[in-house]
């Protein structure tokens, strides 16, 4: 017998082959008959708002993990730049597992999503303004446009991952340097 569990995994991996995948779809690359998804999931907005609950699960557990409020208390430069580096890291690992949400109409609308999403953003917000004052990230630009800098980026590794245009060894890495530098060519000074 199919677990709720597992149709939820294989779900997560064929939504990320076919976002636009119908419940049939589903069904059949679960391995499970239409009837048998339906009576975990009642339609494709129930399933898919269960697997927003588990990228949001994903995204604060990343947050708490990296220390992302300890470090926006402290203020140190040290610490803010070593959990902003695990932050970014934990977030090219999400947009890999569970990129086909980040362009999901359902979890950008669905009320309890949102009211979790937005409470999660104001605390990355807080961060990058802390990341401002300490002089790791350029204080003109509003701390919102730095979010959305971020939300972009995940976009990008997760379009380059599915395309194969990077390796998945090197995600992390091209995430968090294209973020603190940009992709202007690095000039010498003397």
């Amino acid at each position: 017998m199919t677990s709720r569990e597992q149709i939820m995994k294989a779900a997560i991996q064929h939504l990320n082959e076919n976002p636009v995948a119908s419940m049939a779809q589903l069904a059949e690359a679960v391995g499970i008959s239409r009837a048998t998804l339906h009576r975990h999931f009642s339609s494709r907005e129930e399933l898919m708002v269960a697997l927003a609950h588990l990228a949001h699960d994903e995204w604060e557990r990343a947050q708490i993990a990296c220390g992302l409020d300890e470090a926006t208390a402290s203020g140190d430069p040290v610490a803010i730049e070593r959990a902003m580096t695990s932050l970014m890291a934990a977030f090219a690992d999400m947009a890999d597992e569970y990129g086909f949400g980040l362009t999901d109409h359902t979890m950008a609308v669905h009320p309890d999503l949102k009211r979790r999403a937005d409470a999660m953003e104001e605390r990355e917000f807080a961060f990058y303004a802390a990341a401002q004052r300490a002089g790791l990230l350029r204080s003109d630009l509003p701390v919102r446009w730095v979010g959305n800098v971020v939300f972009g980026l995940l976009v990008s590794v997760r379009d380059s991952l599915r395309r194969g245009d990077v390796a998945r060894r090197d995600v992390a890495r091209l995430f968090v340097d294209t973020f603190l530098h940009g992709t202007a060519e690095r000039r010498e000074t003397s």
